[in-house]
């Protein structure tokens, strides 16, 4: 098995380009790794089978710490795109062959920036509204979906539930019936998009970690830092699609 290993790295020995490795932004530098990697792999800029960088020049070569390195690299193992080995010859390799999925539609890929955009111009509004109208009965009622959502990293469909009602919660509490329609309307488009990515618990945890954050800001009616926060949070799940979207 090693020595299959190493032909396979020996033969996926192409050097990828430099823009793979360069830097990533701090603020979301966990979801643009994964974006980075496996946009990379999947254009077959990281071959099947190759092996990644070791860990300590991967880190500095993307200017991240270690343990956000191997949250990106637990990530992108979970969602079967890399695999690691251990012992002489080992490393982080490109599976190969990659995940089956059923690849989206097209229209659907032409279109998925065009819809996270849409996203964006949403929850932004959202966002800032809720700082100035949301009350203590709308976010107690939030801090109890956060707690499902940490408790439903192993079902997705759970968590997605929960997930919706966060974001539309947030609506909800700007009492505006226009922002809860295109709230949801946003949700619905969003679920047709991520149904074609895998979920691992790297990710959600990343995410919920934003929900805390932002629920914080909200709660102190900072509505700059509910933006930033927001912004952060859809940029994270626009760049875990950018590096996990099949292909068409």
């Amino acid at each position: 098995m090693a020595g299959r290993t190493e032909d396979r790295a020996a033969a996926g020995t192409l050097t990828p380009p430099d823009a793979i490795f360069a830097p990533v932004r701090s603020q979301t530098a966990f979801e643009e790794t994964v974006d980075r990697l496996g946009t990379a792999i999947k254009l077959g800029l990281l071959t099947p089978g190759s092996r990644l960088p070791a860990e300590r020049e991967l880190c500095a070569r993307l200017g991240i710490a270690r343990s956000t390195l191997r949250q990106a690299l637990t990530a992108l193992s979970q969602s079967g795109h890399v695999f690691a080995t251990r012992g002489r010859g080992g490393g982080t390799f490109v599976s190969d062959p990659q995940p089956p999925t059923v690849p989206p539609s097209a229209q659907m890929l032409a279109q998925w920036r065009e819809t996270c955009d849409q996203r964006l111009a949403v929850e932004l509004g959202v966002a800032v509204l809720a700082c100035e109208r949301a009350d203590s009965a709308d976010l107690d009622a939030l801090d109890e979906v956060i707690a499902l959502l940490e408790s439903a990293l192993e079902d997705f469909a759970a968590y997605r539930q929960a997930d919706i009602r966060l974001h539309v919660g947030l609506a909800e509490a700007t009492r505006s019936t226009s922002l809860v329609r295109a709230m949801t309307e946003a949700q619905g488009a969003m679920t047709d998009l991520i149904a074609y990515i895998a979920h691992p618990a790297q990710v959600l945890e990343s995410s919920n970690a934003q929900h805390r954050r932002l629920l914080a800001a909200v709660r102190e009616d900072d509505a700059m830092r509910a933006a930033r926060v927001m912004t952060e949070h859809l940029q994270g799940t626009e760049h875990i699609l950018a590096g996990l979207l099949p292909s068409g």
